[in-house]
């Protein structure tokens, strides 16, 4: 199971961090173990750590109406995201 990092830019990051979405939309990919962090030099960069089950799955759902509206209840400014897979 790939481990990834997807890291982007946030209007609010106190909502970001508070915000159910990352579960509701993320858990039944099957999607565990999400992390979060933030750079303490740059409080509105922020990354989640995961665990997905399925990559093929997960792509397909980013480019989906439902990753658009979570993003945009999140905050996140979608053209600053960047996913990085591990390398096996």
């Amino acid at each position: 199971m790939p481990t990834i990092i997807g890291h982007h830019d946030v209007k609010d990051t106190d909502h970001w961090l508070a915000s159910p979405k990352r579960e509701e939309f993320f858990g039944p990919l099957g999607v565990t173990n999400i992390r979060t962090f933030v750079d303490p030099q740059n409080r509105t960069r922020v990354a989640v750590l995961m665990d997905v089950a399925d990559m093929d799955a997960l792509m397909s759902a980013m480019q989906s109406e439902g990753a658009a509206e979570a993003m945009a209840y999140d905050g996140v400014l979608p053209e600053t995201l960047v996913i990085l897979v591990e390398e096996t």
